[in-house]
């Protein structure tokens, strides 16, 4: 395949950026979109010109890093898919492809694709983790009754991986879904009782002071989510709020 590839391109997080175009040949469709962008970085190392920044990592789906916005859809136009698992296939020959980092005032452009979702991480320092027992006398977790309902509920809160695909299909950029799987994964296990009333007070205040704004009840981060994280998060998320908010 032969593509025109638009890319954004900024030098660094006070420049004012500006899209950039691309032509790359001969494309295998089996291609990963990634290794589509190795292709076009090689060719412009090859010419003296500087690469095209981006982010990744496992390349398997796992790590959440490579996010880009593609043809105006966090990770392209393909579902339940990071962008390092979109194939080439997606697309035809002749196509022009629009490539762009996530855009929020959270997730500020560190150079062209790459962003900074550090936000993210101090979200989960505010309140993501529970009390362990590391005296040397630990309790086997199978000793621990847990609904079977509750416990398929808490793994699939569990599988986000903080890509931030919610934030950038969000017209408000709005972070949550990604608060609300992360609160839900504790608030519906035993072990995430000890601090489940700071727990949803402190992430939901970090992520207001991280500058994302609120739900826009639309559905386009769920359906945008590579691990398809469901919107009941978010109403779970609120009802825990609600109850740590009275009790407090």
């Amino acid at each position: 395949m032969n593509l025109t590839l638009k890319i954004w391109r900024q030098k660094n997080a006070n420049d004012k950026g500006k899209m950039v175009d691309y032509k790359v040949n001969d494309i295998s469709p089996d291609m990963s979109f990634l290794e589509m962008l190795d292709v076009l970085n090689e060719q412009l190392v090859n010419k003296g010109e500087e690469p095209v920044a981006f982010d990744h990592d496992c390349r398997e789906g796992i790590c959440g890093m490579c996010s880009l916005y593609i043809n105006g859809e966090a990770h392209g136009p393909d579902r339940g898919v990071t962008t390092c698992q979109l194939h080439m296939r997606m697309f035809k020959d002749g196509d022009t492809i629009y490539i762009e980092p996530f855009r929020a005032k959270a997730f500020p452009v560190i150079k062209d694709l790459i962003v900074d979702r550090s936000s993210f991480d101090r979200i989960q320092h505010a309140g993501g983790f529970i009390s362990v027992n590391t005296s040397g006398n630990t309790i086997d977790a199978n000793a621990i009754p847990v609904n079977k309902h509750d416990a398929d509920d808490a793994f699939s809160a569990a599988t986000c991986i903080g890509c931030g695909a919610c934030v950038a299909s969000c017209k408000n950029s709005s972070a949550m879904l990604y608060v609300g799987a992360k609160v839900s994964q504790f608030a519906l296990l035993p072990q995430g009782k000890i601090e489940a009333t700071d727990r949803v007070l402190n992430m939901v205040k970090q992520m207001d002071e991280e500058g994302f704004g609120n739900c826009t009840n639309t559905g386009a981060c769920e359906v945008e989510c590579p691990k398809g994280i469901s919107l009941e998060n978010i109403a779970r998320m609120n009802r825990e709020y609600l109850s740590a908010a009275l009790k407090g």
